[in-house]
């Protein structure tokens, strides 16, 4: 994984920057070894003292093609779902 760490994730249905490899995380099928999906974080806010995260999951079969400066991937980001967790 270390060789995706710094690439710019893009998306080609909007054109949007989503995010950056290295800020983000990803799951791993701990039986296979293969990517399951990244998880980008979306913003931080503070609610009442605990710091309120959002992040967006993007399953790999949305990755279309890895370059050697930035990962295209094709979403509807409307049709995302967001998770909370808190720290």
């Amino acid at each position: 994984m270390a060789e995706l760490a710094g690439k710019e994730i893009i998306n080609i249905f909007n054109g949007a920057r989503l995010g950056v490899i290295g800020e983000s995380d990803m799951a791993i099928d701990t039986e296979s070894g293969h990517v399951r999906s990244i998880i980008i974080p979306r913003r931080n806010n503070i609610v009442n003292f605990w710091v309120d995260r959002q992040h967006m999951v993007i399953p790999w079969e949305s990755v279309k093609k890895i370059g050697h400066e930035v990962i295209i991937v094709d979403i509807d980001q409307a049709n995302l779902n967001f998770h909370r967790y808190s720290v």
